[in-house]
């Protein structure tokens, strides 16, 4: 299984978290859950950090079966529509940036 995560390192604008969730919920998720060979979509929302530690306000993860899922999702018009969504929501309640993360569960096995 491979998953690709979206870490989103920054913060949301002051006294935006409520709407900020609630748009990822309602406009972001949905978007992500119609990629092609998509296994499993799920956002986790960060808790507060110890002073100093990088800032991850929200972690989306899609999992796929294997690389050959993950190119169909990169290549599928759903990835223009799921971004468009993502930048939309983003302009209005974040500051900062996204990181991109890929692993692959084979090389957690011992």
């Amino acid at each position: 299984m491979i998953t690709r995560y979206a870490l989103f390192e920054g913060k949301v604008r002051e006294g935006e978290a409520e709407a900020f969730r609630a748009a990822v919920m309602e406009t972001i998720l949905p978007k992500w859950k119609q990629f092609p060979g998509a296994l499993d979509v799920r956002v986790t929302f960060a808790e507060a950090r110890d002073e100093g530690a990088p800032e991850f306000p929200m972690i989306l993860a899609v999992n796929y079966p294997d690389l050959a899922a993950v190119e169909a999702a990169l290549a599928s018009p759903v990835r223009t529509e799921a971004r468009a969504a993502t930048e939309a929501v983003l302009s209005r309640f974040f500051e900062g940036r996204i990181h991109h993360h890929v692993t692959l569960a084979h090389e957690f096995q011992l």
